[in-house]
């Protein structure tokens, strides 16, 4: 039994049920079942072709693109697939220190207040969480009856991270190991319930931590934050690579810290470089998704727990926020019309 593409050979049947001629003389029924995949079979009596059909139906995984979307090509059997999750996209930079967090935070609000979808933020840096402190968020998650963690909504948002389960100047002292599974625990052990995007803060870098994460998360696209900096893009690089490698689309770059704007004269100060993330993009041939200028609203608003496009929906910032996000949207929907490889299954 493997899969194949639709058969376009006419037949007398109705077009889920379709039998052909092989070169050899033989005949073999196709079961094509959501428009989506194909089972090639030998030949089936007409009597129980349908019960074989439902019995399909029972073992496969709802495949309609309407309800859960992956843009990775193939579906691994490792890989979850989260209950009502459309899109999954993780943040991630080839180096700690360029916004990442901040960035992670700051877009899924702007999901959830100006784009006005359900969004979901998973904190998987397990050495450094943010998001507890970022999200003004200093409590345990509940637990369902079936042991499952249930998210902490602020701001709209709902929020998962390793913070919420250790005392906040804990540190997290673990070996390669123990957080593997606790970043499986993170994304198998929590019910995000529906949500339209759920927005993944990688940890920082191309290691254990980050191959994870690809390997237990059917991720929709990766979002690359860096600084203007070359030394910060050479990291950058690394990861767009890393993703390349997994099957994870890139949707874009995002530039952190591009400026920062007097605030006596108003004239911009390229303190990082200009457009290095912008370049960056163009020369890989990805998308750039957005530039972030350097405020102390941001530095602000991360201390005390309330994200800038919260405390100052108005400003030059929240804006830049908004349309990042929206240009995020933008580009998942692009990647879901885009003709792709059809999934893998294996029963």
């Amino acid at each position: 039994m493997g899969f194949l593409d639709r058969p376009s050979t006419p037949s007398s049947r109705s077009s889920r049920h379709q039998r052909v001629k092989t070169v050899s003389g033989f005949s073999k029924e196709f079961i094509c079942l959501e428009e989506a995949v194909c089972f090639e079979l030998g030949w089936i009596h007409d009597g129980i072709l349908g019960t074989f059909e439902r019995k399909l139906r029972s073992c496969i995984l709802d495949l309609r693109l309407g309800s859960i979307r992956s843009y990775s090509g193939t579906f691994k059997k490792s890989q979850l697939r989260l209950e009502g999750v459309k899109d999954v996209i993780a943040v991630a930079s080839g180096k700690g220190g360029v916004g990442k967090s901040t960035t992670a935070v700051n877009l899924a609000v702007a999901l959830a207040i100006k784009c006005q979808l359900k969004v979901g933020l998973l904190d998987a840096d397990v050495y450094g969480p943010s998001v507890p402190m970022m999200m003004k968020i200093d409590r345990k998650p509940d637990i369902t009856e079936d042991k499952k963690m249930i998210p902490i909504e602020n701001y709209g948002v709902k929020c998962m991270s390793i913070g919420f389960l250790v005392e906040k100047d804990a540190p997290i002292v673990w070996r390669g190991p123990m957080v593997m599974s606790a970043l499986v625990k993170m994304t198998r052990g929590v019910d995000w319930g529906n949500l339209d995007i759920l927005v993944v803060d990688m940890p920082p870098g191309t290691g254990d931590a980050q191959l994870t994460m690809t390997q237990n998360l059917q991720l929709s696209g990766a979002l690359i934050v860096s600084t203007p900096q070359d030394i910060a893009l050479l990291d950058a690089r690394r990861g767009v690579n890393m993703f390349s490698k997994v099957g994870v689309p890139i949707l874009g770059f995002v530039e952190n810290m591009s400026f920062f704007k007097c605030p006596h004269c108003g004239e911009p100060s390229f303190i990082f470089g200009k457009e290095g993330a912008r370049n960056a993009a163009a020369s890989m041939g990805h998308n750039f998704l957005g530039e972030i200028p350097l405020e102390v609203d941001v530095r602000k608003g991360s201390d005390e727990g309330i994200p800038v496009v919260i405390s100052a929906p108005d400003s030059v910032i929240s804006k830049a926020y908004g349309d990042t996000a929206q240009n995020v949207v933008n580009k998942l929907e692009e990647l879901a019309n885009e003709p792709s490889l059809h999934p893998e299954i294996n029963l």
